[in-house]
């Protein structure tokens, strides 16, 4: 039921809330192979629904794992969803929210814990360390989605998402820190924490070298504080077509940075990383399922031309270095370069690449 405690659902966070689920679908199977517990830690889960009825990231996250066609494959590994919310409003509407859920669906399976918090981010992060000080975190998920920029800082990231299988999902709010960023205002020590660093202040002055340069150094530190190896951020833009904040994926697996670019691309297929509300639910998307990989056939050609190379080197490359997918590797792209007698297989079966194939591309253009 809508009331005070909820707010219309935006374009942009609907096309959030599929970026999430898509990962979710293949997160929950991917670490329910380990005999253990994993967390999803929803920081700022808000009150659960939206004032259309629709639902908010608790409930996705939920659904993605409960109506998973793999759960019952799941049941040796424990899975904790914890959903935190600070505001005492918007939290009593979570809990009935997740209550009604539970209701509907005769409880939780027995390896399904839900747990709702009613604490401030920091606090409950500072909670979290005190319990499992000396030992490891479990793996987790955290999706981190504040209002505004106050309450994440990066130090405090960096010690809770410190082992090896956490990983992150957070709001950048741009709009605020283009604003205040060099202003010069009572609000820097919020962007030092923020950013961990005050070099914010030497962002220019306006236009794209402005928002390239803040953007670029928030995904700098969240490499070197928090020790996250692959970063991807997405573009949210507004309703007046300008940037309003961007979601950011950190995480330490090239398998898991290959998952979150996928769910991005089935949000932005053309593959700019980018969302924009003016276009939401337009058809000029529609049928847009096979991505040009024009540039990628080149890019490959400028970073191994002239080499052997073998076909995972190419997949981590086009992972971690490119905007491309690894589904994109193969049919899409070597099967043409191989045609056009731009690479060579090991394999004797033309067009097939298996694990261990060794590549040889000609020499660069």
């Amino acid at each position: 039921m809508a009331s005070d405690a909820h707010w219309e659902l935006k374009p942009h966070t609907e096309a959030k809330h599929r970026i999430l689920t898509e990962y979710l679908k293949m997160w929950f199977p991917v670490l329910g192979r380990y005999r253990g517990r994993v967390v999803l830690l929803d920081g700022f889960a808000g009150p659960g629904s939206y004032a259309g009825g629709e639902a908010g990231s608790p409930l996705l996250a939920l659904q993605s794992l409960l109506d998973h066609s793999h759960l019952d494959r799941m049941s040796g590994c424990e899975y904790l969803l914890v959903f935190n919310e600070m505001d005492k409003d918007r939290f009593a509407a979570l809990e009935a929210a997740v209550e009604s859920e539970r209701q509907a669906r005769g409880g939780w399976p027995k390896h399904v814990k839900v747990v709702t918090v009613n604490q401030g981010f920091q606090s409950l992060a500072e909670d979290i360390l005190e319990t499992i000080e000396g030992k490891q975190l479990a793996p987790t998920f955290a999706f981190l989605d504040p209002f505004g920029y106050r309450d994440v800082p990066i130090e405090l990231i960096a010690r809770l998402l410190a082992f090896q299988r956490c990983e992150l999902f957070i709001y950048f709010d741009y709009n605020s820190v283009n604003r205040f960023a060099t202003a010069g205002t009572s609000v820097d020590h919020l962007f030092e924490a923020l950013y961990g660093t005050d070099e914010f202040k030497d962002a220019p002055a306006s236009g794209n070298e402005r928002k390239d340069f803040l953007i670029r150094l928030y995904e700098r530190q969240l490499r070197n504080v928090c020790g996250f190896e692959h970063v991807q951020s997405f573009e949210m833009l507004n309703e007046k077509n300008r940037t309003g904040n961007y979601m950011i994926f950190c995480t330490r697996s090239k398998k898991g940075l290959d998952g979150m670019k996928s769910a991005m691309w089935k949000v932005a297929p053309t593959g700019d990383y980018r969302f924009a509300d003016r276009l939401a639910h337009q058809e000029v998307l529609v049928g847009l399922t096979e991505p040009d990989t024009g540039p990628l056939q080149d890019a490959l050609l400028e970073e191994f031309g002239g080499s052997s190379v073998g076909i995972q080197t190419v997949l981590d490359y086009v992972v971690t270095q490119t905007p491309y997918l690894s589904s994109h590797v193969k049919r899409r792209t070597l099967v043409p370069m191989q045609a056009a007698g731009l690479v060579k297989s090991s394999n004797p079966r033309k067009g097939q690449f298996p694990d261990g194939t060794l590549l040889e591309f000609a020499a660069r253009r």
